[in-house]
């Protein structure tokens, strides 16, 4: 579902798959069709982009095959960010932005720079490392946002050195891994972690409604509560919300995915 405000904020909301030619989602007997699934969701997050390149026949499948104003977001590939100097990640940067990827056209959603557990803040690589992330690629201005998981991220000197820079943090919830939830880019990239087997949509129906309240919330310019924060509250105003329910119960995933869409419709 696409969901337009007046102020023409958008609110979208899916859930992630596994390699990216395969629509391949991990613990499911079988997963729909590219466009079967995009006809209920209105955003997926590729997480086959992290640990390989994908042909540049697959992102033009992926626009053709998939309704006008549906979006993907990508997981950027490991090798980028699974190293020890990040400043020297930009080959390989140019070299995921050069490989088809813009194919996507308007349908390129947020990019995914996802960092291991272990690594941990060290200022001057990192913003090394967010100088080489391009504002825009073949005409087309990208947003980027960084999935970081060790608890030394959590300081205000990181989302000052975000919002300095443009780039989201990926709010991670209902999980395992520290939580940075302040808004630090036009835009928030929230993926929760905590569906149940016991649950069959996923979440309990109150998990759901206050989820969707949190994207409207987002998307208002506000700050939502019970989420944990590291800085100084950021200036208001409204912002395009990515919502993906990721990890879990993952065969319950789309149908949490979907609960979500009709609660925000």
């Amino acid at each position: 579902m696409r969901y337009d405000r007046p102020n023409r904020q958008r609110r979208r909301t899916g859930d992630g798959q596994g390699q990216g030619g395969g629509w391949h989602v991990p613990a499911r007997a079988a997963a729909p069709a590219p466009r079967d699934r995009s006809c209920r969701l209105t955003s997926i997050e590729v997480n086959g982009t992290y640990y390989g390149a994908q042909k540049p026949e697959s992102f033009r499948k992926w626009h053709d095959e998939t309704p006008e104003d549906f979006v993907f977001s990508l997981k950027a590939p490991r090798y980028a960010t699974n190293r020890k100097v990040l400043a020297d990640a930009g080959e390989t940067i140019a070299r995921f932005l050069s490989g088809g990827v813009m194919l996507l056209g308007d349908k390129l959603g947020p990019i995914n720079w996802q960092f291991m557990a272990t690594k941990k803040f060290e200022p001057a690589d990192f913003e090394a490392f967010l100088k080489l992330l391009p504002a825009s690629a073949e005409g087309r201005a990208l947003r980027h946002v960084v999935e970081v998981r060790h608890e030394s991220f959590r300081t205000p000197a990181f989302t000052e050195m975000l919002r300095e820079h443009g780039v989201a943090a990926v709010v991670a919830a209902d999980g395992k891994y520290p939580q940075i939830a302040d808004p630090t880019a036009p835009f928030v990239y929230a993926r929760i972690m905590g569906t149940s087997a016991d649950e069959a949509l996923g979440y309990s129906p109150a998990a759901l409604d206050l989820w969707a309240e949190r994207a409207r919330i987002w998307a208002a310019g506000g700050l939502p509560e019970g989420l944990d924060h590291v800085g100084p509250n950021a200036v208001p105003g409204p912002r395009d919300v990515y919502l993906y329910v990721i990890g879990g119960h993952k065969a319950h995933n789309p149908q949490a995915a979907m609960a979500l869409i009709e609660r925000l419709g």
